[in-house]
């Protein structure tokens, strides 16, 4: 192998241990201490790199915020998305898509809301940012395939629909006067919504 290949590999696994070792001590201060509570300093820290290293992979603890959720949100899609293809009716397959997902926006609430503000209202050209919207497109399809699959809704409506219970999922997760409610509460309202909409 050529020796400029043989740098590049190297570079590359380089880089991504860094992101790995950033990734996990972000997750790690983040979940003890929530977003508000940490630096950007004692993230650099704990990876053992400097902050200037630390600023290359993510400009802002809300980038280093998507950077590790991203990764736990994909996993509840992929976990509700295997158990709603063994559930035959539409509301039940669909809650058991949004279920995971708020489970895991609840694991650390200021996370969880945090990480809704940024998927909302954050750069989409930023590759996190990017990546959180991507995951919320592939939410609403599985969704909208639930919904064709059971013929619950047109197939014509049914992105439309899905996007409607992203809508009422995100709300039900961020709302202020959701903080203290837990899971099952939140997961309730949410279906409750849903019920209603597959109604019409």
């Amino acid at each position: 192998m050529p020796r400029a290949s043989q740098s590049a590999g190297r570079r590359e696994r380089n880089k991504q241990l860094k992101l790995d070792r950033i990734t996990a001590a972000a997750y790690a201060l983040f979940a003890e201490h929530g977003i508000d509570e940490v630096t950007t300093q004692q993230i650099a820290d704990k990876a053992d790199i400097g902050t200037g290293t630390l600023f290359l992979y993510a400009k802002t603890k809300g980038e280093l915020l998507l950077l590790v959720q991203n990764t736990l949100y994909a996993d509840a899609l992929e976990r509700g998305r295997a158990d709603a293809e063994n559930i035959r009716g539409a509301l039940d397959a669909v809650m058991a898509i949004v279920r995971p997902v708020v489970e895991c926006n609840r694991t650390q609430v200021v996370n969880g809301r945090v990480y809704l503000r940024e998927m909302v209202f954050g750069d989409p050209a930023e590759p996190h940012h990017h990546e959180a919207l991507t995951i919320i497109g592939r939410t609403e399809e599985a969704v909208a395939a639930v919904l064709c699959r059971d013929a619950q809704v047109a197939e014509e409506d049914a992105a439309t629909a899905a996007r409607v219970v992203s809508a009422v999922m995100f709300l039900a997760m961020a709302a202020s006067v959701n903080i203290a409610a837990s899971v099952d509460e939140i997961v309730r309202d949410i279906r409750e919504q849903i019920a209603v909409l597959l109604k019409h």
